[in-house]
C-alpha cells in the first residue's frame, strides 16, 4: 500500500473517501465540522437523527456528500473526548482502515491523524497510524490455494496534518513507521510459517537473503562450528532433531567502528515438542511460534537497516528444533555451556534458556553497549501477565527504564519484573553448577535468573514474549511484537526521536 502526507481542507480532497471523526455523544471534530459547513449542515442532520452517536470504533459511510470533491465521507466514532488516548486512537484508525479496505475505496485521506492525543506529537500519531494501517490489511495466505481476496482493496492512504510546518516531521515519522511496519510484517510472516517449512536452515537462508538485500553482514555457524566453540548447552537441545542447528550472526554497521554495538539475541526454536519432557498434544501446533524471539530480532534489524539508523547493531539467533528421539537429551543429563558452567537438565522443555545462555556468552566478544534477548520463554509469564504485557527483566535499571519507555512510546508495552538474588536459590543442583528449572513458583523469574548467570560482563535485559508473540483462537497468528518496542528503543538511542 502507498502512503503519503498532506495538509489541506477535507472538503477539497479529491479522493475515493475522506475519513473524519465524531466524538460521543454526536460531536463533530474540526475536520468533520469543515465538511459539515461546506455541506450546509448535512453531517449535523445525519448525526442528529441518531445514525452516528460517536461510539468508539463505529463507522458510517456516506456517498455524494454535497459541497465536497470526494466520492465518499467516512465518519468514525472516537468515543468520549475526555477518554481519547493512545488505545482509542489506534482503535479508531483500525476501524477506519478496515472499513476502507472492505468497501471498495481504492484510496482514502485520513483526518483522524489531526486529532490530538494527550502527550503525543504529530510524529507519534503518524508512526502509529502507519503501523495500525499495515497491521489491519495484513494477510498471511501463502499456503491457501484460494486467496481471501478483498474486493477492490485499499491501495493508497494519505494522512492529514493540521499545519504545513508539521509536514516535514510527519514525513520523517511516516518513513519510520513504514520501516517498523515492514519489520513487524517480516516477523509475522516468519512466525506464521509452518514448522516443516520454517526450519533452522530456512531461517538462516532468510537471514542471508536479507543481508544481501539490505547490505548487512551475515555469518551462519554450523554444527561443527558450535562444537568447536563448545556450545554444549545449545547443542544439547538439537540432539533429538534431524534438522541441523544454525547460529545466525547479522550485523548492521551504521555508526563508527569505535561505537560499541547493541546486541539483540532471539530464541529460534522452530518447533518445540518439549523433547523427552513431551508437551501435551492440545494446541502443540502453536509451538511453531517458539521462534518468535528470533523472528522479532530479525524484523528489528530489517527495520533498523531500512531506517539507516546510525547505530551498530548485532543480531544473534541460535536456532534449532526441540524433538524427542533416540539421541535426545534426557532429564537428568548434565551439559557444559560455552561459559564453562555446567547445567543439570531436569526438564527438556525448558530448552530456550539452554540455547540462549550460549548465545549470551557468545555476545561477550562484541564488548556490547547493551544486550537484549527476546524469547517465548515461559508459560509462567503468560500466567503472570496474560497476553497484554511482555515480561521485562534486567540487571540494569537505566536499561530497563529505556525499554519500558520505548514500549509505552510504541504502544507495545512491557512490565518490569523482579530479578532478585533470592530466587537464585531455586536453581541449585546437587550435581552441577545449576539446574535448568527452579520449580513452578516464580517460573518466569527463575528462568530470567538462569539467564542472568551468563550476563555478568555487560548490561542486559530479557524480554519474555510468551504471552505477546502470537494470538490464539479466531485471530490466530503472530503479532510481530516486540519489534515496535525495540525499534523505538533504537530510534531513541540513535537520537531520531525525543
Amino acid at each position: 500500500m502507498e502512503f503519503s502526507i498532506k495538509s489541506g481542507s477535507p472538503e477539497k480532497q479529491r479522493s475515493a473517501c475522506v475519513v473524519v471523526g465524531v466524538f460521543e455523544p454526536r460531536k463533530l471534530t474540526l475536520p468533520a465540522e469543515l465538511i459539515d459547513n461546506a455541506a450546509r449542515g448535512y453531517l449535523s442532520d445525519i448525526i442528529r437523527r441518531g445514525d452516528m452517536e460517536g461510539k468508539l470504533g463505529s463507522t458510517l459511510l456516506l456517498h455524494n456528500v454535497p459541497g465536497t470533491l470526494c466520492d465518499r465521507v467516512l465518519l468514525v466514532g472516537l468515543g468520549k473526548e475526555k477518554e481519547f488516548r493512545e488505545k482509542e486512537y489506534c482503535s479508531a484508525l483500525r476501524a477506519a482502515v478496515k472499513t476502507l479496505n472492505e468497501t471498495g475505496s481504492f484510496d482514502g485521506v485520513v483526518f483522524l491523524t489531526e486529532t490530538g492525543v494527550k502527550r503525543r506529537d504529530v510524529g507519534w500519531r503518524i508512526r502509529q497510524a502507519t503501523l495500525v494501517a499495515q497491521e489491519t490489511v495484513y494477510r498471511f495466505d501463502r499456503f491457501k490455494s484460494k486467496k481471501d481476496d478483498v474486493r477492490r482493496p485499499l491501495r493508497k492512504l494519505t494522512f492529514a496534518v493540521e499545519r504545513r510546518n508539521e509536514l516535514t516531521p510527519a514525513e520523517e515519522a511516516l518513513a519510520q513507521g513504514l520501516a517498523i511496519a515492514e519489520g513487524v510484517s517480516y516477523a509475522k510472516n516468519l512466525g506464521n510459517m509452518p514448522g516443516n517449512v520454517c526450519t533452522p536452515t530456512y531461517l538462516a537462508e532468510q537471514a542471508l537473503e536479507m543481508a544481501k538485500e539490505l547490505g548487512l553482514d551475515c555469518q551462519v555457524l554450523e554444527r561443527s562450528d558450535l562444537e568447536a566453540l563448545g556450545m554444549g548447552a545449545f547443542l544439547s537441545v538439537a540432539k533429538g532433531s534431524h534438522q541441523p542447528p544454525k547460529f545466525i550472526v547479522l550485523q548492521h554497521k551504521g555508526a563508527d567502528a569505535s561505537q560499541k554495538p547493541i546486541v539483540l539475541v532471539g530464541k529460534g526454536v522452530t518447533f518445540d515438542t518439549g523433547g523427552i519432557s513431551l508437551k501435551p498434544g492440545a494446541e502443540m501446533d502453536e509451538m511453531k511460534y517458539d521462534m518468535c524471539g528470533a523472528a522479532s530480532v530479525l524484523g528489528t534489524i530489517r527495520a533498523t537497516a531500512m531506517m539507516k539508523l546510525p547505530v551498530n547493531l548485532v543480531v544473534l539467533v541460535p536456532t534449532t528444533e526441540n524433538m524427542p528421539g533416540g539421541a535426545a537429551t534426557k532429564p537428568g543429563d548434565i551439559v557444559t555451556s560455552l561459559s564453562g558452567q555446567t547445567i543439570e537438565v531436569l526438564n527438556t522443555d525448558a530448552e530456550g534458556r539452554l540455547i540462549l545462555c550460549d548465545a549470551l556468552t557468545y555476545a561477550e566478544r562484541y564488548e556490547p553497549e547493551v544486550v537484549v534477548d527476546v524469547a517465548t520463554l515461559t508459560g509462567a509469564c503468560v500466567i503472570a501477565l496474560g497476553h497484554i504485557a511482555t515480561g521485562l527483566f534486567s540487571n540494569n535499571e537505566t536499561l530497563a527504564r529505556e525499554l519500558l519507555t520505548a514500549g509505552e512510546e510504541a504502544f507495545d508495552r512491557a512490565w518490569h519484573m523482579p530479578l532478585w538474588d533470592d530466587y537464585q536459590e531455586q536453581l541449585k543442583s546437587p550435581f552441577a553448577d545449576m539446574a535448568n528449572i527452579g520449580g513452578r513458583p516464580g517460573g518466569a523469574i527463575t528462568a530470567a535468573c538462569f539467564l542472568s548467570r551468563f550476563t555478568k560482563k555487560y548490561d542486559w535485559a530479557h524480554l519474555d514474549i510468551a504471552g505477546t508473540a502470537w494470538k490464539s483462537g479466531a485471530d490466530k497468528g503472530g503479532t510481530g511484537r516486540p519489534v515496535p518496542m525495540l525499534a523505538h528503543f533504537l530510534l531513541k538511542r540513535a537520537g531520531k526521536i525525543d
